[in-house]
């Protein structure tokens, strides 16, 4: 798709497959994220929003996100609602020249994104973490590696020579991190004990909630799935509280209205913060690759190139962390 508002067939098709009625229907750029482009899609006086995705799709995957909104949904989280098409199927395939792209549909939702500063929404953001943990205790599936391993040495080689001959201007940032900073985050990363396991969202950031005219709503349900309750807790405290710039005064009251929401998870040691460190890593693996990948787009290799580039700067900090555990750890 074009990044600009079109109104083309391709909205029309989706329109048809989610039986949204005649048109005409336009599609509006909206913002991109690391699996996929948001469109706001728009006709007969209302607007979805459609996420395109950008490498696959996984329909398992999507139908455990599906379950588990709705879920939610049951406890009183306010999410945007994951439309099925007219087969009933929670993701669809929408074909083109091109080779076409999956699709979801889901409300469209006004608002702002939420401010980690504001007293209310860290009390709305710990009472919804311990309600998510609350309603997936029980989880017995093992987590997935995105979360429970980061990658080996010879892994972090191959990329970090393909970023070397592809002559890209940070590479010797790329070379600094894996020196420093991969191996001190990688200590702590290990698989989780079979205790304390929850289906949760796993991507609980400021970034994946609006703030509308209704209150709170938390986005992206896509890598729902099962995680440790506790780690998730830990990489929640550390991104709401300002990251490496830690607010302890945020923390804490992120964590009491947890805990009087009935918040299983508890801080005990930078062990604790084993998923932050392995999503990090992960993540800045992940996009140093595919920077320079042949096989995508040369759109999706800029956008990995400076994704890789914002997170080599904003690595989680150890002392950050430290603090956080000698503030709430029991």
């Amino acid at each position: 798709m074009a990044d600009h508002t079109r109104s083309d067939d391709r909205a029309g098709v989706i329109a048809d497959l989610y039986a949204l009625g005649t048109g005409p229907w336009t599609m509006t750029p909206v913002t991109r994220g690391a699996l996929g482009q948001i469109w706001k899609l728009s006709g007969n006086g209302c607007s979805r929003a459609v996420k395109e995705l950008l490498f696959g799709c996984d329909e398992a995957q999507v139908a455990r996100e599906a379950a588990l909104r709705d879920s939610a949904a049951d406890q009183g989280i306010t999410s945007p609602r994951l439309h099925p098409a007219r087969d009933g199927a929670h993701v669809s395939r929408v074909d083109s020249p091109d080779g076409g792209s999956w699709v979801k549909l889901y409300d469209w939702v006004d608002g702002a994104e939420a401010d980690p500063s504001d007293p209310g929404v860290l009390d709305w953001f710990g009472r919804t973490m311990a309600l998510l943990h609350r309603a997936g205790e029980g989880a017995v599936e093992a987590p997935g590696d995105w979360y429970e391993r980061c990658p080996d040495d010879a892994e972090w080689e191959d990329v970090r020579k393909k970023v070397h001959d592809a002559g890209l201007p940070w590479s010797d940032e790329l070379d600094r991190f894996i020196a420093t900073s991969v191996p001190r985050l990688g200590h702590w990363v290990t698989p989780s004990a079979p205790g304390g396991l929850v289906t949760s969202h796993l991507d609980l950031r400021p970034q994946n909630v609006l703030v509308g005219r209704d209150g709170p709503v938390l986005l992206d349900w896509d890598n729902a799935g099962p995680v440790s309750a506790e780690r998730e807790f830990a990489r929640a405290l550390h991104v709401w509280s300002g990251g490496n710039d830690v607010d302890i005064a945020a923390a804490r009251r992120l964590a009491r209205a947890y805990r009087e929401a009935g918040g299983p998870a508890a801080l005990t040691g930078p062990e604790s913060f084993s998923m932050l460190f392995a999503t990090a890593l992960n993540y800045i693996h992940v996009q140093a690759g595919t920077a320079v990948d042949p096989a995508v787009t040369d759109d999706q290799r800029e956008f990995a190139g400076r994704q890789a580039v914002a997170c080599l700067r904003d690595v989680p900090d150890l002392a950050a962390v430290s603090r956080l555990v000698a503030a709430l750890g029991t």
